[in-house]
């Protein structure tokens, strides 16, 4: 008897280019317009921003086409044939570190923002905790159930970002964006680095294409997935510019939040829609941190299979939450994401590339 199309374990492609999508838009989006005004002048920003854009597409599809070699293996399983199960252990070991913080960081960041636009009198720690507290029910169910999330949560997220664009046309000056290309190339580089960690997060498919039943489809969707955060910063970038102005821009914390306080609802229905625009994020902060601890979980029990799932969830919330609550300021969360965008760096381009080589040299062609 052959099951529902969603009453199995299996996810198909549909699912993979919605989690890549949900995956990189996050907290990134928030905070990119300043730091791409800092390193670059006017609008020259989405420039960069569209380079690293397209090095994120083709490194997404990098590592979905690995995956795709190996077919129902695990990430440790298919490492571990290439380059020995010591190193292998070792990687995967580095990987499920590098996913605790990266919700370690996330869950931080909620609760900053969250004081500093809506409650103002709550501790951080709470509204961080709260936080921690429904990703760790997320994960406690289905892999499959949490990547379904995001076909509910994507196209509301989306709409609304569009929504906050469009909204805000009527302050757009044009006059912001000029002059062109007057940075230098230094500041283009730096331009395209600030961006591509933005786009970090994709490497999950690592350890999701496992789940796939067609995993031949995985390179193609994954970095069609990809596409719609690039073309979402660089909206958001040039009409950030064009209501604030570059000078203005780069001296916001949270730009993006700002230029939805500047909507206007007819009729006053709504006097505060940056509290809105947060609570609808939360959505995105939630599917970005969910699927982070989810493959966090999934690295761990391929390396440790006798340690039972809601052990490890145990084990990892408290490290989660005192990680998140270590940095003392703001500059001091800026240095953590700095530390976990390199290693996202590294885990994106030199693992996948040495494995790709590895795997090459050995004839794997991949799945049929």
């Amino acid at each position: 008897m052959k099951s529902f199309e969603y009453g199995d374990g299996e996810i198909g492609h549909t699912e993979i280019f919605y989690a890549v999508a949900s995956m990189v838009i996050a907290i990134g989006i928030l905070n990119l317009p300043r730091d791409l005004a800092q390193a670059t002048n006017y609008v020259d920003g989405v420039f960069s921003l569209i380079i690293a854009g397209l090095f994120a597409i083709l490194f997404t599809w990098m590592i979905a086409s690995l995956a795709a070699k190996y077919p129902k293996q695990s990430f440790y399983s298919y490492t571990a044939s290439l380059i020995s199960r010591p190193i292998a252990f070792v990687i995967t070991l580095g990987l499920t570190i590098h996913f605790l913080l990266f919700v370690a960081y996330e869950t931080r960041m909620i609760g900053v923002i969250a004081a500093h636009y809506i409650f103002d009198r709550t501790p951080i720690e709470v509204a961080s905790f709260s936080f921690l507290m429904l990703i760790v029910y997320a994960v406690s169910g289905s892999h499959v159930g949490i990547l379904r999330l995001n076909l509910m949560f994507l196209p509301i997220i989306v709409l609304i970002a569009i929504t906050i664009c469009l909204m805000n046309l009527a302050y757009f000056d044009t006059e912001n964006l000029s002059p062109f290309f007057t940075t230098d190339l230094k500041g283009y580089w730096k331009g395209v680095q600030e961006s591509y960690f933005s786009f970090s997060g994709y490497e999950i498919l690592l350890f999701y294409i496992v789940l796939m039943n067609r995993p031949k489809k995985a390179p193609k969707f994954a970095a069609l997935g990809m596409i719609i955060p690039v073309l979402l910063y660089a909206t958001f970038y040039v009409i950030t510019i064009g209501v604030f102005s570059y000078d203005t821009t780069q001296t916001m914390v949270f730009p993006t939040i700002e230029l939805a306080k500047e909507v206007e609802v007819p009729g006053g229905f709504f006097e505060r829609l940056e509290s809105v625009f947060f609570i609808i994020w939360i959505m995105a902060i939630f599917n970005t941190a969910a699927m982070a601890y989810d493959v966090s979980l999934l690295a761990a029990r391929s390396i440790f299979k006798k340690v039972k799932k809601k052990t490890l969830i145990f084990i990892f919330s408290p490290i989660i939450f005192l990680a998140a609550m270590f940095p003392q300021n703001l500059n001091e969360i800026r240095t953590m994401a700095t530390y976990i965008s390199y290693s996202s760096l590294f885990v994106v381009v030199f693992i996948p590339i040495v494995l790709l080589v590895i795997a090459k040299l050995r004839g794997i062609k991949g799945s049929e």
